[in-house]
């Protein structure tokens, strides 16, 4: 959905891939090698999971068990962390599960849903008795020993060579739509022709009329508006049920020679267990060439910081926090000095918990909501953070607008 949007609107000369995508995880001190056969943590390869280091010698132990062990009974949705620690022990959950879940969702095992945010996993774990099988079912099969190199596969991720900050306005402008910003919508009512916005303060409020409205705000901007809506009132608590994880990243630039050896890699991510404050670093421009060549005496690294309950944390001042993540850096990197440059970029309530039940609260959502003639609802408070899910939401919404209108349209002819 991302790259065919992007393409739709005239950028697609602009999409540049990444020089790797090959992550670490930075483990009881080490940099290590994330292992290659595994779905959000969850192993496929017990060899390639020992290789890695990851785990200690009794972690891997009690993870290779897994196969051998009964089914574990799941009755509706689960957290992810007893699920699956359950079937591999606690150390796949706080080393491999955790730390790539908390780098999507800024959240913690142990409240997110297994069925939300691993849902073709959870899927497969249905059919099968293994969570190792389920696992390597969703995987590539692995190319044999001395097997040559075949097609390469598309890769996962990409960008724009100017920065997707880019495709907002050449959305707008091939949309031709008229974008309002500082418009802050106080109130959402349905009229005998339509939908009402009330826009603006309530000393001098701005009313606007429509036939139908989307509404893509997070969940509890979105409760309140339709609170106001008599028969999306179940939407508006569910959406209110959802709750929202801070964060911030922190950019740092440091001439190439301070680090002792290249870095390696796409970045690292960081066990919370560990107890440092940075979560997850991504060498830009070991990751997108095309930043390189536009630097090629600096290292950027983007620290991301701030897990659901770290507020306090977050409220640091830009100067401490960028101390902070450059310390933990030295400490993983060995890179030496102070960075030459620095950018603090906080992203409030940016990252919806999807906590355990979040399927059903979004069907509740979507059910209250269709039943209201020229309303739809889309973002990331429903089936994905990433921006092709948001994307997609924003086309079923559209596509549910778009049939009502043409309904009523085709309504309207019929009585004239």
């Amino acid at each position: 959905e991302g790259t065919e949007l992007i393409r739709a609107v005239g950028l697609g000369g602009d999409l540049v891939p990444p020089g790797t995508t090959a992550a670490r995880i930075w483990s009881r001190g080490v940099l290590r090698g994330l292992p290659a056969r595994q779905m959000m943590g969850v192993p496929a390869d017990f060899g390639d999971l020992g290789r890695s280091g990851v785990l200690s010698a009794a972690g891997l132990a009690r993870a290779t068990r897994e196969p051998e062990l009964p089914a574990t009974a799941r009755d509706g949705d689960v957290p992810v962390a007893s699920y699956i620690g359950d079937r591999f022990g606690q150390e796949v959950v706080d080393r491999l599960v955790d730390p790539l879940l908390g780098g999507v969702y800024a959240g913690r095992s142990e409240e997110l849903s297994f069925d939300a945010t691993l849902p073709a996993l959870a899927e497969a774990a249905r059919t099968r008795v293994s969570l190792t099988e389920a696992a390597a079912s969703l995987l590539p099969a692995p190319k044999p020993a001395g097997a040559a190199n075949g097609t390469a596969r598309p890769a996962v991720f990409t960008t724009l060579a100017g920065g997707l900050g880019l495709l907002p306005d050449a959305v707008a402008a091939a949309s031709g739509a008229t974008v309002r910003t500082s418009a802050m919508v106080r109130q959402l009512a349905r009229t005998e022709r339509g939908w009402r916005l009330t826009i603006g303060s309530a000393h001098a409020p701005e009313y606007l009329d429509a036939d139908a409205v989307i509404v893509a705000v997070p969940g509890r901007p979105a409760s309140r508006l339709l609170d106001g809506v008599p028969g999306a009132v179940p939407a508006a608590a569910a959406l209110g049920e959802i709750t929202y994880a801070s964060m911030a990243i922190i950019t740092l630039a440091y001439p190439r020679a301070a680090f002792p050896q290249p870095p390696e890699g796409s970045g690292y991510l960081v066990p919370s267990v560990d107890g440092h404050p940075v979560k997850a670093v991504t060498f830009s421009s070991v990751k997108w060439p095309h930043l390189q060549a536009q630097a090629p005496d600096l290292v950027i690294a983007r620290c991301s910081v701030g897990r659901i309950g770290e507020e306090g944390l977050l409220q640091r001042d830009d100067e401490d926090l960028a101390g902070i993540a450059a310390a933990d850096l030295a400490a993983a990197t060995g890179v030496r000095g102070a960075p030459a440059d620095t950018r603090v970029t906080r992203w409030g309530g940016a990252l919806p918990q999807y906590r355990v039940g979040h399927r059903d609260r979004v069907a509740t959502i979507r059910a209250s909501v269709a039943s209201q003639p020229g309303l739809a609802v889309c973002g990331a408070a429903y089936d994905g953070v990433g921006i092709p899910a948001c994307i997609a939401t924003a086309q079923q919404a559209a596509g549910q607008v778009l049939a009502f209108l043409r309904a009523s349209q085709a309504a309207r002819s019929q009585t004239r």
